[in-house]
């Protein structure tokens, strides 16, 4: 069996080295950074900037062209004084909105959407596994739909916003649910089913267009892949490799699965994923399974477990035992983030992230 593919899209912040603020110099940064494997975008605000790596079939090849796609942009932050931060959430208090990207659909975003577009910008980890055919898409959504609190909690990263420590361990996934075409997608019968959900946002304006189609797993529109974006923004490339692996180990199970899609209500899964936003790896979760609250640690060993036949495959359980034996030392993001916060307060959480941020030379 040949190994989906798999490419990853990062979404970051700048700041200002000095005093640590969002900066708008995002477009200019990017319209200077040099040709690179992947692109660079830019996103809906000025102090976001965006990488898309190309289509990867191992996991190292991810690794690689995640750092490589850091590192342009961390050192082009650099030469205009400025930092690149992954975070999901700005952890400073801002005293104005955050300036929109000059961009006509960002203009029209921003005039539809009113306030949700001018909020505090928030930053995620994006996955795109290859799928057969939409068809088959559809039916990965469905059996994808569980996981996504387990796959949540794993990246949390953005406990503070708007200079306060806001109480869960990723707010972006609270502060994103807001706009009405985000969240987790329903249980579709058929991609006409699916296509008709779309037909309805459309017609409804809660989508302008279907880029605007915000489910936590989607079909892509412009590529033949699933794409994942429950997770924040991953600290360092090897934790974003850690979900992509994970994400089309999952994918795999899917595709090839002849097993009926797991029963589960939409609400049952929008308060696991609350609760998964709130405590994230280190405390409990909501079982899908049992209905009944877990050690969320638990909930990814299941995971673990459930795609071990191929991760072995693909030769990517090792990193991924690994891995997370390093972030059950070092703590998640959030906690990584509550930790500088404690010891050098929000310049010094800044610091810290544009730290991680980086590749390691």
């Amino acid at each position: 069996m040949e190994p989906l593919t798999v490419g990853v899209e990062e979404e970051f912040l700048l700041v200002d080295a000095k005093t640590r603020q969002l900066s708008w110099q995002g477009p200019a940064l990017l319209r200077a950074a040099p040709d690179t494997e992947g692109d660079l975008q830019t996103e809906l605000t000025r102090c976001q900037v965006e990488s898309a790596t190309p289509v990867c079939t191992t996991a190292s090849e991810v690794l690689e062209k995640l750092r490589e796609l850091r590192g342009t942009l961390a050192a082009q932050a650099r030469s205009r004084g400025l930092r690149l931060i992954a975070s999901g959430t700005a952890p400073l208090h801002e005293s104005a909105p955050p300036q929109l990207t000059n961009n006509p659909r960002y203009r029209r975003i921003s005039e539809h959407a009113g306030a949700l577009a001018m909020s505090s910008p928030c930053c995620g980890c994006h996955i795109h596994v290859g799928v057969p055919d939409r068809e088959t898409g559809v039916q990965v959504i469905n059996h994808l739909r569980p996981w996504l609190p387990v796959l949540l909690a794993l990246s949390v990263n953005s406990p503070c916003s708007d200079g306060v420590d806001t109480g869960y361990q990723s707010w972006r996934s609270l502060s994103w649910s807001q706009w009405p075409s985000a969240g987790p997608p329903p249980r579709f019968t058929s991609h006409a089913a699916y296509e008709e959900a779309v037909r309805e946002l459309l017609a409804s304006g809660a989508a302008l267009d279907r880029g605007m189609i915000y489910w936590d797993v989607r079909l892509s529109d412009e590529w033949p892949t699933v794409e994942l974006r429950v997770c924040d923004v991953a600290p360092t490339a090897e934790e974003a490799t850690l979900l992509a692996v994970l994400a089309r180990a999952l994918v795999t199970r899917a595709v090839h699965s002849t097993a009926p899609v797991p029963p589960l209500s939409h609400h049952a899964l929008r308060a696991a994923l609350w609760r998964a936003a709130r405590d994230g790896v280190s405390g409990q979760g909501y079982d899908v399974h049992t209905g009944r609250l877990a050690p969320m640690s638990a909930l990814v060993e299941r995971l673990v477990e459930w795609t071990v036949p191929v991760l072995e495959q693909y030769g990517d359980l090792g990193y991924v035992e690994s891995t997370l034996q390093r972030l059950a030392r070092i703590g998640s993001g959030a906690a990584r983030q509550r930790a500088a916060l404690a010891d050098g307060g929000l310049k010094g959480l800044v610091d810290m992230l544009s730290e991680q941020t980086e590749p390691i030379a």
